[in-house]
Order: structure tokens, then sequence, then C-alpha cells
């Protein structure tokens, strides 16, 4: 089916997707379109004192030309979701390896992620389209296996394998993204220092916020913990169920930071968020079969390394680049990246067909 003729004849055939298709809008107002211009004019009008505001083609390594219809951080965001590196964490462990069909992936978990953070950046007037693009990006950097791929991967890199740092330095490095953006993936983990922007300040929160919430569900749901067992402080502060533990998380943080202008939380819901997540790793991340499924993750990921460092021309795309010799650093580093970048089934499968893994010691799903 290729449309259906339909229009005035003055304007000539316009083709419409449907044989009944009637509607119309008024285009007066905007003759031109509401390109780029015109949304960044709305910006500097409605968001807040302190917001990032987009500019042109955006603050990037390797400049561009700016685009006639979208804001930089709109262009961020698009070219991200089009990101095989944002695409393979549908394939990624959150926090159980082969989940279930209503378990989180990684990929789901960057969903609810960017939800989070676009709700209270709209609320506090910041730059809700940067704010998703940091959070949908925020993981790229993710190995296989969750959190043990980078113990597993640490070994083999100066400095150590920091997801976030990697997700920002080497996963979306080939999307040229803005700084800004690449500043808010880098530094969205507490650990690191604090992000240039508001709107990464809140994707750090954001990320928090999800997690504790979903993970736990995810665990009830598994039946590793149940839903009483709720530290009493976030049942009595935010709530038993995740849609109201999200929503106090989030009006705190919103109503906290339009009284004093600091991006933050109550002590009250930050204490609750605190021993939300000592529970979820007393309880969850830390259990023992967790333990063991990590200590699976590092072996079998360590191994691939280990092999494509020694035969890296084995790698996609490497000989073709005119190849490089065992051991080598651009070597190490091409296998890192490789690794990575693999999904859990794919870097599990590999293991057993390239390398004769027992799949007897290869991590185990719930339930298997």
């Amino acid at each position: 089916m290729e449309g259906f003729a339909a229009g005035p004849a003055t304007t000539g055939t316009i083709v419409t997707a449907h044989a009944d298709s009637s509607l119309v809008i008024d285009t007066s107002r905007w003759p031109g379109g509401m390109g780029r211009l015109d949304r960044e004019g709305r910006e500097t009008a409605s968001l807040t004192p302190g917001a990032t505001l987009a500019q042109g083609a955006g603050n990037r390594l390797v400049p561009e030309e700016p685009d006639p219809w979208r804001t930089c951080f709109e262009r961020d965001r698009d070219r991200i979701l089009h990101a095989a590196s944002f695409r393979r964490l549908a394939g990624k462990t959150q926090v159980f390896v082969f989940p279930d069909d209503h378990q989180r992936t990684r990929l789901t978990h960057a969903l609810e992620v960017a939800q989070v953070a676009s709700g209270i950046a709209r609320a506090l007037g910041l730059n809700v389209t940067l704010a998703e693009a940091m959070a949908l990006g925020h993981d790229c950097g993710h190995g296989p296996g969750g959190h043990a791929s980078e113990d597993a991967l640490d070994p083999f890199i100066e400095g150590g394998y920091n997801h976030a740092v990697w997700g920002a330095d080497v996963s979306l490095a080939p999307l040229n993204l803005c700084l800004e953006t690449l500043d808010g993936i880098r530094n969205h983990s507490w650990s690191r220092p604090a992000p240039s922007t508001p709107e990464g300040e809140v994707v750090s929160w954001a990320d928090r916020i999800a997690y504790v919430c979903h993970d736990f569900e995810d665990a009830v749901s598994a039946g590793i913990v149940d839903l009483d067992e709720l530290p009493g402080i976030v049942k009595e502060r935010c709530g038993d169920r995740r849609g109201g533990q999200l929503g106090a998380f989030i009006d705190a943080m919103v109503t906290t930071t339009l009284s004093n202008g600091t991006l933050g939380m109550d002590a009250d819901h930050a204490e609750a968020l605190a021993a939300f997540r000592s529970f979820n790793y007393e309880r969850i991340y830390l259990r023992q079969d967790s333990v063991a499924q990590a200590d699976a993750v590092i072996e079998v990921l360590t191994a691939l390394t280990e092999h494509f460092i020694a035969s890296p021309n084995m790698i996609p795309g490497v000989a073709e680049a005119g190849g490089l010799d065992a051991g080598e650093t651009e070597a190490v580093r091409s296998a890192v990246a490789y690794v990575a970048g693999m999904t859990d089934r794919f870097a599990f499968d590999s293991a057993v067909e390239l390398l004769a893994f027992d799949p007897a010691r290869l991590p185990k799903g719930i339930g298997a």
C-alpha cells in the first residue's frame, strides 16, 4: 500500500496515510515551521536562569553545521537513541542475568532514568531535552553482566574501568555529542566529580532514584525479598509501591530545589533513599547468588579480554584497518572496547565458542 491521494488540485496531489484522512492544521502562526531558532528563543524566554541553553550546532569536539529543525541537544538525544551502544543495552544485565520478560534490562533502566530526569527538569524549568539525552546515554559504557564487568575490565585499563567515563569517552565518542551532554554522562555516578550543568545533577539523582525503586520491585517479583521487608523509613516517608516512591523522591527533590536553589533533596527523604539503597545492596546486589553471578561474569569477561588481546585481529574491523600486534597498547584498548560492547548472551556464547568455556561455569539467570 502506497498511501492515498488527497488535497485540492491547486496544491497538487498530496499522499495521506489513510483513505479517510481529513485533519488539517493551521500553519499560519508558523508558516516556516517551528525550527531550531524558534525553539532556542523559547528556551531563552522560558527556562529558569542557570539552565543550560541550546545554542546553534552546540559545543562539540568536531564543529558541525547547525540543524535547521533540531536544537543541538535534540540532535544528541536522537543520535543516542539510534546508536548501537544504546540498542545493545537491551541485552545487558541491570541486576539479573537473563532477566524474565518483566524484569529490567540496562535499556529499560535507562528509559526509566530518562523519565524521572525529565520530570524533575521540567518542574524546575531546566533543559528537559539535555537531561533526557544524558539519561538515555548514561549507561552506554556498561559491559555485559552488570557492574561485575567493571571489576573484570579494571586490570586492563590504566586507572581502572569506569562505565561512566568509558561511555562518554569511548562508547559514544563516534557520535560527536555536545560537551555538556558528555559531561553529564561522564559524571553521573556519585563517586565522580559533580557535573558542570544543573541537568547533569538532575540525572545523577534520577539514576539513583530510579534504580533503588525498580531493582527492589524486580527482586520482589523474583521472590528474592518480600514487600514487607522494605525498611520502615522508606514505607513511612515514601510508601511501599514503586509509583508512590518515585513520586515522593521526585517531589522531594523539586520542592527542596525550588526552596533554596540548590539541586538536592531534603534530609528526611535523602535518608530514606540512602536506607533504601543500603537495603538493596545487602539483600539484593550482595546476596550469595549475586556474588556468585558476579564471580562468573568476571571469569568469562577476563578470559575473553585476554583472548582478544592475544588475537586482536579477530576483533571485527581491526584486520581491515591494518591490524594490531598481540599485546600492544592499542590491542588492549580494542579488546576492552569489543568485550565491553557485547551483550550478555553474545559474550557468554563467544566464551563457549572461542574458548571452549564450560557452560556450567557461565552465569545463571533466576531459577536456572
